[in-house]
């Protein structure tokens, strides 16, 4: 990690490097997830339990492919009353945020005669993927919330979560008991493209769903790509990133630390400071070899600094502001004296964090707004996962006698340019035999 001028061609240079970076799907990948989805498809829960028993829980049966009310209970039961504080709390805010996202049905008049409006209905059924990690020793539960709240408020029927199983066929307690309380329907022991593959085609224990929500591995990721269409998904998530832009006011310690907190996620993870002060640069630099040396997650995070991690120094705030909109991060935070003087400005972001006390795990967890954000640049043209997600809308029409009559000639004019004569004739049959009375 280094400090560059911008703009100079050196910070081109790397700025071509993180957008560049993201997802790349090799061939062996392309080609192992297609054989798994062509398989569960064609044998269902057979495949789904060798692929689990293979790579996750040797022991594991069919029969205990779906979570327990006994195993719920236990779980309720293995948790810290701390946990369930903080749980509570994120549930309730993240709730609270996302109800704002409902959108009624309408109706409207725009001209005489004629009704035009929308229905807004939820999907009969979702899929929530929760990734597994470490044997399901670190569990995912801001996933669970993410995933399951925004679908529940959308007012899904049946809401099914898939999860990897620890190697004894157990799902991690937290998970579980995150689960219930948001209101998941079903649990499945199952992870990777196979658990993707059953929600995406339904298998004899697995019912299909209409949409798959949730962030994953390669191969979770590979797996939605290739069966979108089939269902829906949120979106193709790649590698973490978060943008800081700082001026002279900022605590170089604070920005350190959240540069930290996204590159100790992945080697490819993308950590960027622009800022308008030299000093705040220098400083910044420093603290976060300082902080680096004490990580748990020392290696990843220094191999992604090396690759992706960035400090640009910049004329101006709205210099950095140009540039950040350029490059569309996930993550953007605004440690300047006065953020939000310069909100009518920003247009490509996942979500935007306001303020030094304002850091981007607090979006993770407790915050409200959806922590599964576009990445990669695609902050360009998409957003974070949200009720919509899980949601349809149908256009409704009526016209009377009379507006029909009004309008049916420009109707037939434009069919006739597109060469759709069924399409007039539609139209002139009602226009003739209305005339011929």
């Amino acid at each position: 990690m280094e400090i560059i001028r911008y703009p100079s061609p050196e910070a081109e240079e790397k700025i071509r490097a993180i957008t560049k970076r993201g997802l790349e799907f090799r061939a062996g990948d392309i080609d192992t997830v297609t054989r798994i989805l062509a398989d569960v498809k064609a044998r269902g829960d057979e495949a789904v339990m060798e692929y689990t028993r293979r790579f996750d829980a040797p022991e594991l049966k069919v029969a205990d492919l779906i979570v327990s009310e006994e195993e719920m209970a236990a779980a309720e039961a293995m948790v810290a009353p701390d946990f369930m504080s903080a749980l509570n709390r994120s549930v309730e805010q993240v709730a609270q945020f996302h109800k704002k996202q409902l959108r009624n049905s309408w109706m409207t008049t725009p001209r005489p005669g004629v009704m035009l409006g929308q229905l807004f209905n939820p999907v009969d059924a979702a899929g929530v993927y929760v990734p597994g990690a470490k044997g399901g020793l670190t569990p995912l539960v801001s996933s669970v919330l993410m995933g399951v709240i925004p679908a529940k408020i959308a007012g899904v029927k049946h809401i099914a979560m898939v999860t990897p199983p620890m190697k004894d066929g157990s799902v991690n307690p937290h998970l579980l008991v995150a689960a219930r309380k948001v209101g998941a329907d079903i649990i499945y022991k199952a992870g990777s493209a196979w658990a993707v593959a059953g929600l995406a085609y339904g298998t004899e224990t697995i019912k299909k769903v209409d949409v798959i929500v949730g962030p994953g591995n390669i191969y979770v990721t590979l797996a939605k790509k290739m069966v979108a269409g089939t269902v829906g998904i949120d979106m193709i998530a790649g590698p973490s990133e978060i943008l800081v832009i700082a001026d002279e006011t900022a605590n170089p310690e604070f920005i350190a630390a959240d540069l930290l907190s996204q590159a100790e996620h992945d080697m490819l993870a993308s950590s960027v400071l622009i800022t308008s002060s030299k000093k705040v640069a220098v400083s910044v630099l420093q603290a976060v070899y300082n902080q680096l040396a004490h990580l748990d997650r020392k290696e990843i995070a220094e191999k992604s600094l090396a690759a992706f991690g960035s400090i640009m120094v910049v004329p101006d705030i709205e210099t950095a502001i140009d540039l950040s909109n350029r490059i569309a991060p996930e993550h953007l935070e605004l440690i300047i004296e006065e953020p939000f003087e310069y909100i009518g400005l920003i247009r490509n972001a996942g979500a935007v964090f306001m303020g030094e006390y304002t850091p981007e795990p607090v979006g993770d967890y407790v915050a409200g707004p959806n922590h599964v954000l576009p990445t990669g640049g695609t902050a360009r043209f998409s957003s974070a996962l949200s009720v919509d997600n899980f949601m349809k809308q149908t256009s409704l029409l009526h016209y009377s006698k009379a507006a029909f009559d009004r309008e049916a000639d420009d109707v037939m004019c434009l069919a006739n340019v597109e060469g759709l004569g069924a399409h007039a004739g539609s139209v002139a049959v009602r226009r003739d035999s209305a005339k011929s009375k």
